[in-house]
């Protein structure tokens, strides 16, 4: 067995619960959170039982062929995860039905076919369905770079892609106004 790097995601769960696991390695409670043992060839500890051995992506593909439920229960929750945080980020946000809809009526736009008051219901139709279902096509990305082996955690990928795609962004905004200033 190799040692693979903890997703970010569940990294400051598993140094929560590495810490209780030494000092309470007795309690059954700290050992159906989680059980560590001492890599061979890092001398890392890494999960071996326990809920976040579950929530930890396999270390290879024999280890998915050997513990499939560890396999699949991994897929469970972090598709489930990303799909509720999704979901979760529209309310936080400001990009809730009731914030769409508030913000179409003050730019006085209407959607064909529908009465004002139920602009709100009608969104509310499509935008969570649509934010979990976003978060559902990240956590299978997440999972597919888990799973191919990918330098770094999956979930650390994306961020770094999100992060970068975001300065690009900014970078074009930003040489846009420029544009416009000088009026080229």
């Amino acid at each position: 067995m190799y040692f693979k790097e903890v997703d970010t995601d569940t990294l400051f769960i598993s140094v929560s619960m590495q810490l209780l696991y030494r000092r309470f390695s007795g309690n059954f409670i700290v050992n159906l959170l989680g059980k560590w043992q001492e890599s061979e060839y890092s001398g890392q500890s890494i999960p071996v039982g326990g809920l976040v051995y579950y929530i930890t992506a396999p270390s290879s593909l024999a280890d998915m062929a050997a513990n499939p439920f560890h396999t699949l229960f991994y897929i469970v929750f972090m598709l489930s995860a990303c799909a509720l945080f999704s979901k979760t980020w529209i309310e936080v946000s400001g990009s809730s039905a009731r914030d769409v809809a508030k913000q179409l009526k003050e730019q006085q736009m209407v959607m064909p076919g529908h009465r004002e008051s139920n602009l709100q219901k009608e969104l509310n139709r499509y935008i969570p369905t649509a934010a979990a279902f976003g978060g559902v096509c990240i956590g299978a990305l997440t999972v597919l770079a888990d799973f191919m082996g990918a330098i770094g955690s999956g979930s650390g990928i994306l961020l770094a892609v999100t992060i970068i795609y975001q300065y690009f962004e900014t970078f074009e905004k930003e040489k846009a106004s420029e544009i416009g200033f000088f009026g080229f």
